[in-house]
C-alpha cells in the first residue's frame, strides 16, 4: 500500500556521467574532483592511463589529452552499485589550487562527463535507493550546520534514525489499513469490526508515537533555523549595551545620547547549542528626524520577522511599555527586561505575573541577571531541551508530520462515532500514510525533488 517513490533509470539505461569539484572554492592542501556514471572505464583510462583497483587509494599522475601531466595525486574508484550514488564513482584527489582543479574538471568534461547540477550526486543516490529523502536532505544539513548540536542532530537523520521512526509509524498504519479495508467487505458489521480490532486504541497509540516524533522534529527545526531575537524599547534604555553583553563584543556603539542607534544591527551567537541572531534596533519614539524615522521603520520590519522579543525598559523608572507592546504581534513571544538594575539599586531578580510572563531585572553593564535572561530566552522559545535527542527536521518534514497527525485525529473521530463511517476512516488513514511517505520520499513529486536538491552545493 505504500506510495511509489520516484523511479531510477530503467534497467540497462545509461545516465550521462556527471563531474564537479567537490571541495570548497579557494586554495587548500587537497582538492577533489568527483565523477559519477554507469560506465567510467574510458574516462579513467584517459586521465590515469590505466585501470584502477576498486576501493583502493592509488597514486597516479593525472594527464591531459596529449599525455602531459596536470597534477599528481590519489585516485579512488568505487564500482557500481557499491558507491555513494549507486553508480560507478571515481574521485581525483589532487592539490587544492583553483587552476589545477579547473584543469582536472575540464579533462573530465572532455572525456564525456557533464557538469553536475547542485545536489545531483545526492539526488542520484536517492533515485538509486542508496538514501531515502530524509537522509538525503540531512546531507546538506550536516554541511550547513552552524553548531555542534546541529551537527549531531543532522547526523542522527543521516544514519537513518529519523527514517526508522517514520517507517515504523508507516508500517503500523499499513497494518491498520489492511484490517480496515478488509472490513469494507462487510459494511453491515462496520462498528463491530472496529470494536473487535481495538481500532480506537490502535489509532491513539499511533497518534501518541507521532506526537513524540513531531515534538522532536520541531525542536530540531529550531536547531536548524535558529531564532531571531529582537531588542525593542525606547531610546537610551540599554538595547545596544545588552546586545554587546549577549554577543560578548563591542558590536554596537553605546552613548548616553538618545537615538544613537539609527539602523538595525544583527549578530549571531550560540546559546546552549542553539543558533540565535540578536537584533539591536532603533528606539521606538515619535521623531521628526528623517534618518531616525527610517531606523524606526527598520525596527518594525525586524519585529515582523522575529521569533522572540526582549522588551527593554529602565529599571529606575516605572514601566511605560504600553506603546512598545502595541508594536508587537500578539503571537510573538516576549520577555520584559528591566535593565540598569545596578543603578536602580534593586539587584538582579525575576518576577512573574498571573499569566506566567516574566519580568527580569538585569544590568547589561555589569552582567547581573544575564544568565537568568538567557535561560528564560530558551524556555519561552521552547528550545531549552532542543539539543537532546532531536532530529534536524526541515519545515517540509515538520509540515508533513503535522498533516499526518491531523488526518489521524480525524480518523480517531470517525472511529469513535456512534455510527462509524468506515469509508471515511479508511480514507483518513490513507491520507496519513501518504503524508508520512512524503517525509522519506516514497511519495514525492518531481518538482519537489528539483527544489530540494537545487539548494545543495555543487559536488554533493
Amino acid at each position: 500500500m505504500s506510495s511509489p517513490r520516484p523511479a531510477a533509470l530503467p534497467a540497462g539505461a545509461s545516465a550521462p556521467a556527471i563531474a564537479a569539484i567537490a571541495t570548497p572554492p579557494g586554495r587548500g592542501g587537497v582538492g577533489i574532483v568527483r565523477v559519477s556514471g554507469n560506465d567510467l572505464a574510458a574516462l579513467i583510462e584517459g586521465i590515469a592511463g590505466r585501470a584502477l583497483p576498486p576501493r583502493v587509494a592509488t597514486r597516479i599522475t593525472f594527464r591531459d589529452a596529449q599525455g602531459a601531466p596536470i597534477d599528481a595525486g590519489l585516485a579512488l574508484w568505487f564500482p557500481r552499485p557499491h558507491s555513494y550514488t549507486g553508480e560507478s564513482v571515481v574521485e581525483w584527489h589532487g592539490h587544492g589550487g583553483p587552476a589545477v582543479m579547473r584543469l582536472l574538471l575540464a579533462r573530465c568534461i572532455e572525456l564525456g562527463a557533464r557538469l553536475a547540477e547542485p545536489g545531483e550526486f545526492t539526488k542520484r543516490a536517492f533515485l538509486n535507493g542508496k538514501l531515502d529523502l530524509a537522509q538525503a536532505e540531512s546531507v546538506a544539513d550536516v554541511i550547513e550546520a552552524s553548531t555542534s548540536a546541529a551537527v549531531r542532530a543532522a547526523a542522527r537523520s543521516l544514519v537513518g534514525e529519523f527514517s526508522a521512526e517514520v517507517h515504523a509509524l508507516r508500517d503500523a498504519l499499513i497494518e491498520l489499513r489492511m484490517y480496515t479495508e478488509a472490513t469494507l467487505d462487510f459494511p453491515e458489521e462496520d462498528v463491530e469490526f472496529l470494536r473487535e480490532g481495538d481500532v480506537i486504541a490502535r489509532v491513539a497509540a499511533i497518534r501518541e508515537r507521532l506526537a513524540a516524533i513531531l515534538a522532536r522534529s520541531r525542536r530540531g527545526a529550531i536547531l536548524r533555523d535558529g531564532l531571531a531575537v529582537v531588542l525593542v524599547g525606547a531610546p537610551n534604555v540599554g538595547k545596544s549595551s545588552l546586545l554587546n553583553r549577549l554577543v560578548g563584543d563591542e558590536a554596537a556603539i553605546v552613548t548616553p545620547i538618545p537615538g544613537t542607534t539609527r539602523d538595525t544591527i544583527e549578530r549571531p551567537i550560540e546559546l546552549a547549542g542553539i543558533p540565535l541572531t540578536i537584533i539591536d534596533t532603533a528606539g521606538l519614539r515619535e521623531t521628526r528626524d528623517t534618518v531616525e524615522a527610517l531606523g524606526i521603520a527598520r525596527t518594525r520590519a525586524a519585529i515582523g520577522r522575529a521569533d522572540l522579543a526582549l522588551v527593554l525598559t529602565d529599571a529606575r523608572e516605572a514601566p511605560a511599555d504600553t506603546m512598545l507592546v502595541a508594536e508587537l504581534p500578539p503571537s510573538l513571544p516576549r520577555i520584559a527586561v528591566r535593565n540598569k538594575c545596578d543603578l536602580a539599586g534593586t539587584g538582579a531578580h525575576t518576577a512573574r505575573g498571573d499569566d506566567g510572563a516574566a519580568q527580569i531585572w538585569v544590568s547589561a553593564l555589569t552582567g547581573e541577571g544575564i544568565a537568568v535572561l538567557e535561560a528564560e530566552m530558551l524556555r519561552i522559545a521552547g528550545a531549552e531541551h532542543a539539543t537532546e535527542d532531536v532530529f534536524l527536521a526541515r519545515t517540509r518534514q515538520v509540515n508533513a508530520l503535522a498533516q499526518a497527525a491531523a488526518h489521524l485525529a480525524t480518523a480517531g473521530e470517525h472511529a469513535a462515532a456512534t455510527s462509524a463511517a468506515i469509508e471515511l476512516f479508511a480514507e483518513e488513514l490513507r491520507a496519513a500514510q501518504q503524508a508520512l511517505s512524503a517525509v522519506t520520499g516514497e511519495f514525492s513529486a518531481d518538482d519537489l525533488l528539483g527544489e530540494i536538491f537545487s539548494r545543495f552545493c555543487i559536488g554533493k
